[in-house]
């Protein structure tokens, strides 16, 4: 004899459907972004940041009411119900972390000379007059910090591939690279300048939208590469 369906199963699975929504708009609209069928701004400030947003709040509720029905028989509903409250409030505390670090951020344009902030030179044909607002400096990003000598421009590219950019070009008195994210295909560009004495750093995004400090922690890596020899 069949043994009867768990009465509330139809249920308990739509919401688990529910619970999964937000991270599965995430995941499509990255996979959007790098394909090129959506825009950096649709994909990551609309769909993500706002609407994949209000659908991890409504994953967590969805969790929760499909906790409640499965008390009626934890033995057959019980793996959904826990499914669901997994998947959404990972969901919803990824989102927390995520926004907080894109609150407290520096602005994703950062340089170690505030006074001659280093120009982009050829890789500016490819940023297209786009990015963030006015370059922050040490202050901000305290690991974003000159080397007080003049490198070697090999230096300078072993320097941005252990940042993981990849080098453009390099001549006697400067470096530059660029470095696309794996997710939403965020691309960030870099230029060491160098000069007698000192040798400068900086890193900027080629949108204008909040990163959570990613070129900050760019900045950073290039720079402790460079000092490594110091």
């Amino acid at each position: 004899m069949a043994r009867p369906a768990a009465k509330g199963r139809g249920p308990v699975q739509a919401l688990l459907i529910a619970a999964v929504a937000s991270p599965l708009l995430v995941l499509l609209s990255a996979l959007g972004v790098r394909a090129g069928l959506l825009s950096l701004e649709i994909g990551w400030s609309l769909l993500t940041l706002q609407v994949a947003w209000w659908l991890a709040w409504a994953g967590v509720a969805a969790a929760l009411v499909a906790g409640v029905l499965a008390l009626k028989d934890p033995r057959r509903l019980g793996l959904f119900a826990l499914a669901a409250v997994l998947i959404a409030g990972g969901a919803l505390a990824g989102f927390i972390w995520q926004k907080g670090r894109l609150a407290n951020g520096p602005v994703e344009n950062v340089s170690t000379d505030l006074e001659e902030v280093p120009g982009f030179g050829d890789l500016g044909d490819y940023r297209g007059g786009r990015g963030p607002g006015p370059a922050v400096g040490p202050d901000a990003c305290p690991g974003a910090r000159p080397v007080m000598r003049q490198v070697a421009p090999q230096t300078a590219g072993w320097a941005l591939e252990q940042a993981g950019f990849r080098v453009r070009g390099f001549g006697v008195q400067r470096a530059d690279g660029s470095r696309t994210g794996y997710w939403f295909g965020v691309t960030h560009d870099a230029v060491v300048r160098i000069r007698p004495g000192r040798t400068d750093i900086r890193v900027a995004a080629r949108d204008s939208l909040p990163h959570g400090g990613e070129a900050c922690r760019l900045a950073t890596r290039i720079s402790e590469a460079l000092r490594s020899g110091d």
